[in-house]
């Protein structure tokens, strides 16, 4: 054999493995493509467990709510993904809205709670929950401390001066987590008064990062004082012994209710369908716990962690999903937000 023909022999070899590891990968061998928007290590457990129990080769895609869902919009001429799964449900309710994504009557939504179903009613069956979340934040006790700051309560300590560049959140165009923050103050506080405690908190942010989850993890690191996130990502960190207290602010907060969408023109919709129905089931939602996530699970049968925080014991908002989660609304305020309040000086 000549040594032209070895070398061509050897290329076509390496072009043959590197389409084997290409993403869509799973989608050519009539798999699944999910669409992740929990932590890392939910998505994998959950992933892992698909697999055993259905065969179905799973390749999964890890972001944040606000990126998947400007990811499905931008695919939606050619539709890379098959299920969405997890995330706020603000961005699965406009995904909803803009046909994005397909109705669908799992077998399942007799056994969910009925904050569950009345997702999936609202989004026309678009939509679906498979958790629930209480927005809040938390602090690191130890910097608390050394920096002599009072206990924390309420929304209304976290604009104290001496917290400037001490608090960190998301930014709400990339965040689900944020943006749930941006629409509670909106409706605790009124429109004005709302945006107002946004732009008195800006003084003290250090940092509006792309992921709602990474301020809990700054936090526990003594990277940042106080972490505005959902109170079960703080969870996450103080079982493993972080320094953290979690609080739910005592004017009252918002929640999420973590959502489920199969994409529209989905290439393994056989697949997706399974995932959505496992999905529902109380095994399946269990596996958050085993992966430190503190969610209140959508089955009534499931159980929640025994970690996850007391919702008898938090005020909550009636958080309207409907407007909050429509297009025209999440537009409006996330661009008067960019406007009014990222790019304002500290």
């Amino acid at each position: 054999m000549t040594t032209r023909k070895t070398a061509q022999i050897a290329a076509l070899a390496l072009l043959g493995a590197a389409a084997l590891a290409a993403p869509g990968t799973a989608r050519a061998q009539g798999d699944l493509v999910l669409y992740c928007t929990v932590q890392e290590e939910w998505c994998r457990a959950m992933v892992t467990a698909f697999e055993k129990k259905t065969g179905v080769k799973v390749a999964m895609t890890r972001k944040s709510s606000g990126e998947l869902y400007a990811q499905i919009k931008a695919e939606a001429a050619n539709p890379k993904g098959d299920i969405w799964w997890g995330g706020t449900g603000d961005p699965h309710l406009q995904a909803a809205e803009e046909n994005l994504t397909l109705d669908y009557t799992s077998p399942m939504n007799k056994e969910l709670h009925p904050w569950a179903i009345k997702q999936w009613e609202q989004s026309k069956k678009r939509t679906i929950g498979v958790y629930s979340g209480a927005l809040g934040y938390g602090y690191n006790t130890k910097q608390a401390a050394d920096k002599k700051l009072p206990e924390m309560k309420c929304w209304s300590d976290l604009l104290d001066p001496k917290l400037k560049d001490e608090v960190q959140v998301a930014d709400p165009n990339s965040s689900g987590t944020s943006y749930t923050l941006l629409a509670t103050m909106v409706q605790l506080m009124g429109e004005d008064k709302g945006f107002d405690y946004l732009k008195k908190l800006h003084k003290n942010i250090n940092q509006y990062t792309k992921s709602g989850a990474a301020p809990a993890k700054a936090t526990s690191l003594g990277e940042t004082t106080v972490g505005i996130v959902f109170q079960h990502d703080m969870v996450t960190f103080v079982v493993q012994g972080a320094p953290i207290k979690v609080v739910a602010p005592c004017e009252g907060t918002g929640y999420e209710i973590g959502s489920m969408s199969i994409v529209k023109g989905a290439k393994n919709l056989d697949n997706a369908k399974k995932w959505y129905d496992w999905a529902l089931t109380a095994e399946a939602q269990e596996l958050g716990a085993t992966a430190k996530a503190f969610q209140v699970p959508s089955n009534k049968s499931a159980k929640a962690p025994k970690e996850a925080p007391d919702f008898s014991k938090i005020k909550f908002i009636d958080y309207d999903f409907a407007k909050y989660g429509s297009s025209a609304e999440r537009k409006r305020l996330l661009s008067k937000w960019d406007a009014e309040v990222k790019n304002l000086p500290k």
